[in-house]
């Protein structure tokens, strides 16, 4: 039976404006792929990164060269030979699983190995701002058990302090960005021991790795841009004690289970992250991060308007996605 595919780009706004250390946005802009074969429909959602080269444009060009191959029939493990890790193949290989799932009637979480998939916490995140206006964000949120919050530049003590002082009972992980340098890791590594932190994320820029080597690092620190597939994860041996694994990264759920397998054999934490999207971009990640040590799924908690249907969130706890809305 032939496939057709389709391809659209959809805006949806962020309640606020959302800050890290490269910039401001706005809106989530994201490019929903379907493939339908016959009456079965499966749906997949990714995000371009600039960080990485990715525009909206450059990311609809490369699903136009995977158009071929999909109509023509490919599945997933054939994809990511052919297709590079990133958005484009991201995108292509979730929309796979969901039509594999509801052409067969078999969940996807069975596919994943997960027979019984439960509500998990996710980490919350904070803008980067002032100090004092971090810190009235953390109070808001104070309820919340695991705080995410961005970094990254000058004064990052005092944004820190303010809202470790403001969200006293949220673990909290730290998020530079690559935004700190080697002239003052060990003394912010030594601060977030100090405070409590539970974790410090891409503290360097990712070709600077090589400084965090035989370094004492008091507060366990995660790879995020410096991690996409389980190729990169020998070269991190020894310098990261967790990875980010990102499906848009990774180049879809196919590939992020290989990285997650992968990283667990070599000792790694796990945190399963995400850009900022809709639920139907966090839906795979869920069953993703069933088993992490950390999660960053809250993707449709930073928008104005989630898309319908929507995974349900209730607080910090998000639950695995319905068949109407993915796998």
């Amino acid at each position: 039976m032939a496939r057709v595919l389709s391809v659209e780009v959809e805006r949806f706004p962020i309640a606020g404006t959302f800050t890290i250390s490269r910039g401001s946005k706005t809106e989530a802009e994201v490019i929903c792929c379907t493939i339908r074969e016959g009456d079965v429909a499966g749906r997949g959602e990714c995000v371009p990164y600039r960080r990485y080269g990715e525009t909206i444009d450059s990311v609809l060009s490369a699903i136009e060269t995977g158009r071929s191959a999909i109509e023509n029939g490919i599945d997933r493990k054939g994809l990511a030979a052919a297709m590079p890790a990133g958005a484009a193949r991201n995108g292509l290989d979730c929309a796979l699983w969901d039509l594999e799932a509801k052409a067969s009637g078999r969940p996807a979480a069975d596919a994943v190995g997960v027979s019984a998939p439960h509500p998990i916490t996710t980490a919350y995140t904070l803008s980067l701002d002032t100090p004092e206006r971090m810190a009235a964000q953390a109070r808001a949120n104070a309820a919340r058990p695991l705080l995410k919050v961005k970094i990254g530049g000058r004064g990052d003590a005092e944004r820190i302090r303010a809202v470790v002082e403001a969200a006293p009972k949220s673990r909290i992980i730290l998020d530079a960005n690559e935004g700190w340098n080697e002239g003052n890791l060990a003394e912010n590594l030594a601060l977030a021991a100090e405070l409590g932190v539970a974790l410090v994320e891409q503290p360097l820029p990712a070709d600077r790795d090589e400084a965090l080597r035989g370094m004492a690092r008091p507060v366990p620190v995660c790879a995020d841009e410096s991690v996409h597939v389980a190729e990169d994860l020998e070269r991190l041996a020894g310098l990261y004690d967790a990875v980010n694994i990102k499906l848009d990264k990774a180049g879809g759920l196919t590939a992020a289970l290989a990285l997650r397998d992968r990283a667990r054999a070599l000792g790694f934490r796990i945190m399963v992250g995400c850009m900022v999207g809709t639920s139907l971009g966090m839906a795979p990640a869920v069953l993703l991060a069933q088993d992490a040590d950390f999660v960053d799924l809250d993707g449709p908690l930073l928008l104005a308007r989630d898309r319908q249907p929507a995974l349900a969130y209730a607080g910090s706890l998000v639950f695995p996605p319905t068949p109407a809305l993915w796998g």
